[in-house]
């Protein structure tokens, strides 16, 4: 299984299946671990290759299935979430029933975590004593209801039993994972690579993606903190994987992250702060492109240092608050860790979080290993794997650091 947070989303045989297509795509897309359960009817509407294929899972619809190593009790162990799209009159009262005659069903019947359903059906269906009765079961099992909506059905007629939007479904996805340890607590997490500018066209910069500082601040978000993300030059793509609720303010400068940081960390209870910022930046801004000159041998900058935002922060913070920092170093991993235990002692935040970087190691899309010090540079942690396993168990140290 996936280290990633599982959602399983069951797809019953109404007309709107379809519309669980653009759910799968967006929970993907947020770096959600989704598996797909549809029940064996609503196969004639959306074919099992389909839901292979945006999930990147495979696909269970009975529980002695030859092909079904997973589970149905592994399944519904690592669930973080279980949601219904679309639920049908049909599969709402076999839930309701406790009735288990398919994947889904076992499933639901064998999990702990939220159950969502986004119902649609004919407003005459819905309206019906029996699935009223169904549905009033189901929520006093704390089953929570989507929708559904009025506007024009399948048949022609307009009333309730429309399938709630893709976009509603989603969100109330995200909301049901936020409750945890940091609902309510504001967060400041800083990523990205910054650049100082040197003309029009260029700038001094680094390779930093700002993938692990985007997704320690989903994990933050999914655990219910209010998360403002100070954002280096990231690609947009991985900007729109978070979840909705995360605040995200362009610092594409030392200079402007610093001012940005300065501004929101007296409302903050912890900053995490992942960006790699410029240590130095060009004394003089060239208005117009700097020319290349012929037969000139060499060619001079003159560099002054930037701001130092995290020992800054930790010099401003008050009772109460936590200031985490990276040192990225380069070099053997017992260099790179005597490197950072410096760092630790000269910047007094209260986490550092050491890792190792260079040419095919610490940027982008790769596993990491990251040693963990307090301000005295002892070692309280340390970790490794990909960024998306990483990132929680930071979340974690920090939690435990700040109690």
């Amino acid at each position: 299984m996936s280290q990633r947070r599982q959602i399983i989303v069951g797809v019953g045989a109404g007309i709107a299946a379809y519309k669980a297509t653009h759910v799968v795509r967006a929970l993907v897309k947020a770096n959600f671990d989704v598996w797909v359960i549809p029940t064996p009817a609503s196969l004639k509407m959306i074919g099992e290759i389909t839901w292979q294929a945006i999930s990147g899972n495979p696909v269970y619809t009975q529980v002695d299935a030859p092909s079904s190593g997973v589970g149905h009790i592994e399944l519904a162990r690592e669930a973080s979430a279980i949601v219904v799209v679309p639920a049908t009159a049909d599969l709402l009262a076999r839930v309701a029933h406790g009735i288990a005659n398919d994947m889904l069903t076992n499933v639901i019947l064998a999990a702990d975590c939220p159950l969502l359903v986004a119902p649609a059906m004919h407003t005459n269906m819905w309206e019906n004593p029996a699935t009223r009765k169904n549905v009033q079961t189901l929520q006093a099992r704390g089953v929570r209801f989507i929708g559904p909506v009025a506007g024009a059905l399948s048949s022609g007629d307009q009333g309730l039993g429309r399938l709630a939007a893709e976009e509603d479904i989603y969100a109330e996805v995200i909301t049901a994972l936020s409750a945890g340890d940091w609902q309510g607590q504001k967060v400041m997490v800083s990523a990205g690579g910054t650049r100082e500018a040197l003309d029009p066209v260029r700038f001094l910069g680094n390779r930093s993606s700002g993938r692990f500082g985007v997704e320690i601040a989903r994990q933050f978000a999914w655990q219910g903190a209010q998360v403002t993300l100070l954002a280096a030059n990231i690609e947009s793509a991985l900007l729109e994987s978070l979840p909705a609720g995360v605040e995200i303010v362009a610092t594409p400068s030392a200079g402007q992250m610093h001012q940005t940081a300065l501004e929101y960390f007296p409302q903050m209870q912890v900053a995490v702060m992942a960006a790699a910022v410029a240590d130095y930046q060009p004394v003089d801004f060239q208005s117009e492109k700097i020319k290349k000159i012929p037969n000139q041998r060499e060619f001079s900058l003159r560099l002054r240092p930037t701001a130092d935002i995290l020992a800054d922060l930790a010099s401003k913070k008050r009772p109460g608050q936590l200031v985490a920092g990276f040192a990225a170093e380069t070099g053997s991993w017992e260099r790179v860790l005597q490197l950072g235990k410096e760092k630790a002692l000269r910047k007094g935040a209260d986490i550092i979080f050491i890792n190792q970087v260079g040419a095919e190691t610490g940027f982008g899309d790769i596993a990491t290993k990251v040693c963990a010090v307090n301000s005295e540079g002892s070692e309280i942690g340390q970790f490794s794997g990909t960024k998306p396993q990483v990132a929680p168990q930071l979340v974690t140290l920090v939690r435990q650091q700040l109690q």
